[in-house]
């Protein structure tokens, strides 16, 4: 008779009598080949795939376009390859007032993005006494230097010609009038509303053209830096500009505190339920008052859009302050459910039996130091793919080809090289994107995914298949263990089960992000007609919302254990599904009775270790670097959230020892109870004294 496992049942109780390494050869099969090769070959092919799309990321694009914008040559403003050098002018500024407030009229030709922009090196602010001018960059007949015109403030009026003068003076430049102060605000010039009336009133008497003034003129150029796709690039700026809070808080911390937790896990697992609960509802407290601070309702530090210094009168808001405030109030709602659900599992703590299992597992990596040390490996596996992926994101994001727009502007400029007005040139430059750059980006998200899943499905089989030799010896080759149950995990995994591993990360992938797909397109269907939507296409969408959760719970569970019976038994993916379901279902209530809490608390392990990644992501971004000059981040959104789920992924990894070795025991209990007729044979002395009396363990271990 073979058993579920592949185990031959009959041959089970000879086992019993041999050497723990006969023992542990009964149960790990040897005789395997090769599986699910095609879906190996489909992840090679895949990331080959994601190579050239990086590739090309590489050559179209500039991160600098995420932070600074173009200039009317189509420039990037901070880049040192613009002509002229603009390595030390950063700043986007709007020469022309009249310019930008026409292009915030209804059904006007004008757009924003061709108004005449150059680059500064900070917001020019209008004369008390006088009248100063912003002046075209010095080329032609103008015989200064870019450093000289810094020095002179941008301002060379003295120096026209007549004819230039008198061109300005129509506000076609090459010189222009500073009227409007302007503020720094995510490297763009914010004109307010309020012109110097000192500055006007010279203009005027000077003979200058009227200038338009009103609210309009402030909101036209705060609409588009308020605009979703400027705010997503800022976004995406800021795990560039963070990237040293990425390496410490979501690398290296919670390398740290996983190891710390192994520890405690190993040595005190009695009180490891009670020190995760009470540490989770800290953090979260903890996190949440963070984000409470920097949306500016805690406190007097919060989340300010103005680079540098800014006018106490002046207030100014953005949409990155909007999502910190729905964030906010998303995490107060999660604080509420995790003090609740603490009240709710601290009677369940007190009487589980699942802690028993997790001392099981403790004595099993006390047995197999090596399992301490192998996440390690996918760990930095791990890192090397997320640096890579993390760069070509920047340049995937900032990707395209910076043209001239095809407008209906009519306006005119003064050419410095031709030396006279040119009215043939008033389209600026914008970054045009080819149609293909969405599906590259999403190709590119999915990609770090499965490679996530991939490694952890990896770390998961070797872990399973160690543990199983520790069950099935009785713990008899434990001198043999630390080290050698583990490499022989490892070459076992590397020349059979690869394909297996890669066809299961794909499924969870897959879902996930069909799961992600549907989620989006309710969002937009939603958005497109909030009132007209029926009751019934209500309860449709949100039933098949839940549907595609419970799948993706479902999948991601039986994955978890046809690894461990792949790593056993050296099925394909589709048949150690298949065994690791059937063994569930027969054995659901005992399996249920004693691991439920465990999942619980391991889940909140998991989530402690990405807190305290998030909280201390909060601490460093709250810091002078990230609050000014160029480092300055748009928003702690991001990389605390980025930090958030690194953590979680490297808590996943460690913490799989313990969440697999727990359920590694589980299933071979079960197989183990359900091969000698209700009465385990192999299970470790310290899980039969937790089971109680006979009675219990008979009920415990009886199919339903």
């Amino acid at each position: 008779m073979r058993g579920p496992l592949g185990r031959d049942a009959s041959g089970a109780g000879a086992g019993g009598g041999k050497g723990g390494d006969d023992a542990a050869a009964g149960i790990i099969r040897h005789d395997r080949k090769c599986r699910d090769l095609p879906f190996l070959a489909l992840f090679a092919a895949f990331w080959v795939a994601m190579i050239v799309n990086s590739s090309f990321g590489f050559n179209q694009g500039s991160p600098l376009r995420l932070t600074y914008g173009l200039d009317y040559k189509g420039n990037i403003c901070g880049s040192k390859h613009g002509d002229p050098d603009l390595s030390e002018l950063d700043v986007r500024y709007w020469v022309n007032p009249n310019q930008v407030y026409q292009s915030g009229l209804k059904n006007s030709t004008n757009d924003l993005a061709d108004a005449k922009a150059i680059c500064l090196m900070e917001c020019p602010y209008p004369a008390e006494d006088g009248l100063n001018f912003v002046c075209d960059y010095p080329e032609g007949d103008i015989r200064l230097s870019v450093d000289d015109w810094i020095d002179r403030d941008y301002d060379y009026f003295e120096y026209l010609t007549p004819d230039m003068r008198n061109s300005s003076l129509q506000l076609q430049g090459p010189c222009y009038p500073i009227i409007f102060p302007s503020i720094n605000v995510y490297w763009s010039c914010q004109f307010i509303a309020r012109p110097s009336n000192v500055s006007l009133k010279h203009w005027q008497q000077m003979g200058g053209v009227s200038i338009d003034e009103n609210m309009l003129i402030d909101k036209t150029i705060h609409n588009s830096i308020n605009y979703k796709s400027s705010v997503l690039k800022r976004y995406v700026a800021d795990i560039g500009k963070s990237w040293p809070v990425l390496i410490v808080c979501g690398g290296l911390l919670p390398l740290f505190l996983s190891l710390i937790w192994l520890a405690m896990i190993r040595y005190f697992v009695a009180g490891m339920p009670w020190i995760t609960v009470i540490l989770f509802n800290a953090l979260v407290v903890s996190v949440t008052m963070f984000f409470y601070i920097k949306a500016g309702w805690i406190g007097n530090d919060p989340l300010t859009v103005v680079i540098g210094p800014s006018d106490p009168y002046v207030s100014i808001g953005g949409r990155e302050i909007n999502h910190l405030h729905a964030a906010a109030v998303l995490m107060t709602v999660v604080m509420i459910i995790a003090f609740l659900t603490s009240i709710a599992i601290v009677r369940r703590i007190l009487i589980a039996t699942s802690t028993t299992v997790l001392k099981v597992a403790a004595k099993v990596i006390g047995e197999v130091h090596a399992l301490i040390i192998f996440p390690v490996v996918p760990y930095f596996a791990l890192a090397i793919i997320y640096m890579f992926w993390f760069a070509a994101t920047l340049y995937l994001f900032s990707s395209g080809q910076v043209l001239q727009n095809d407008c209906n502007a009519e306006c005119c400029s003064f050419d410095l090289k031709l030396g006279k007005v040119n009215c043939d040139s008033c389209c600026g430059y914008s970054v045009h994107y080819t149609p293909h750059i969405g599906i590259a980006i999403l190709f590119h998200l999915f990609g770090c995914y499965w490679a996530t899943q991939f490694f952890i499905a990896c770390s998961s089989t070797v872990i399973a298949g160690s543990v199983a030799s520790y069950y099935w010896a009785r713990g008899e080759i434990s001198h043999d263990i630390p080290f050698h149950t583990v490499v022989s995990s490892v070459k076992r995994l590397l020349r059979y089960s690869l394909g297996s591993v890669a066809l299961g990360s794909l499924i969870v992938s897959s879902v996930e992000w069909v799961r992600c797909i549907l989620k989006s397109l309710r969002r937009r269907l939603k958005g497109v007609d909030s009132t007209g939507e029926s009751r019934l296409g209500k309860t449709v969408s949100s039933s098949s919302h839940c549907c595609l959760g419970c799948i993706d719970w479902t999948i991601k569970s039986v994955n978890r254990n046809a690894y461990i019976v792949i790593a056993v038994t050296g099925k394909g993916f589709c048949k150690a599904s298949e065994l690791a379901t059937g063994l569930i279902m027969n054995n659901i209530l005992r399996i249920g009775k004693v691991n439920v809490i465990g999942d619980v608390i391991l889940y909140l392990g998991k989530l402690c270790v990405s807190l305290s990644s998030a909280l201390f992501a909060f601490l460093m971004l709250d810091t002078h670097k990230y609050r000014s000059a160029h480092n300055k981040i748009s928003s702690p959104l991001f990389p605390v959230l980025l930090c958030w789920a690194l953590g979680y992924v490297v808590a996943q990894l460690f913490f799989g020892v313990v969440e697999t070795s727990v359920e590694t025991i589980i299933l071979s209990f079960c197989q183990d109870a359900e091969e000698h007729d209700g009465e385990a044979q192999y299970a470790p002395p310290l899980l039969m004294e937790t089971l109680g009396d006979t009675s219990q363990l008979q009920r415990l271990t009886q199919g339903p």
